[in-house]
């Protein structure tokens, strides 16, 4: 499993009011959510963000409430894979949950900077920062976390599961 893109950067304490923020939770459409994924902190995201795109960000990521819509958002509007020095336990689950790839590694939170492109292997947990030719370790995901990821998330891998 891999993935590259162009980097969007945030610092700490983003929390999943800021991502979505809780005006627009009365749809359950994730397009028209992801239409303002991040408009708090940064009005033109949605029209920069690409598919495969990167979020690279501080300590405590994901913090506040623990609603799904924050990671699906994210997923949704294109975003690859998030990765931050750390993470809030709940938002990390949640990100699991519904396929979406989070990396911690507090080098890659501190070192990368917005716009550099980073490509990432989530079987070793290398972070190569292909801008700056620099790589950072994280730690690879578990053989349960890629079956998650790679099904699209926990219940179309229960599924999977089910059907075998």
């Amino acid at each position: 499993m891999k993935a590259q893109g162009f980097v969007h950067r945030y610092g700490d304490n983003v929390d999943t009011d800021v991502i979505i923020p809780a005006r627009y939770l009365n749809t359950t459409d994730h397009k028209e959510l992801a239409a303002h994924c991040m408009e708090d902190i940064d009005t033109d995201f949605v029209k920069r963000v690409a598919a495969g795109d990167i979020m690279v960000a501080g300590s405590n990521f994901g913090c506040g409430s623990s609603r799904e819509h924050a990671p699906i958002v994210i997923k949704e509007s294109g975003i690859s894979c998030v990765i931050a020095k750390s993470f809030a336990r709940i938002f990390y689950r949640n990100a699991i949950n519904i396929g979406l790839p989070i990396l911690e590694c507090a080098e890659a939170g501190e070192k990368i900077s917005a716009g550099d492109e980073v490509a990432v292997n989530f079987d070793t947990g290398e972070i190569t920062n292909i801008t700056k030719s620099e790589t950072y370790q994280a730690l690879a995901f578990p053989d349960f976390i890629k079956e998650i990821i790679t099904a699209g998330g926990l219940l179309n891998s229960i599924k999977a599961h089910a059907a075998d």
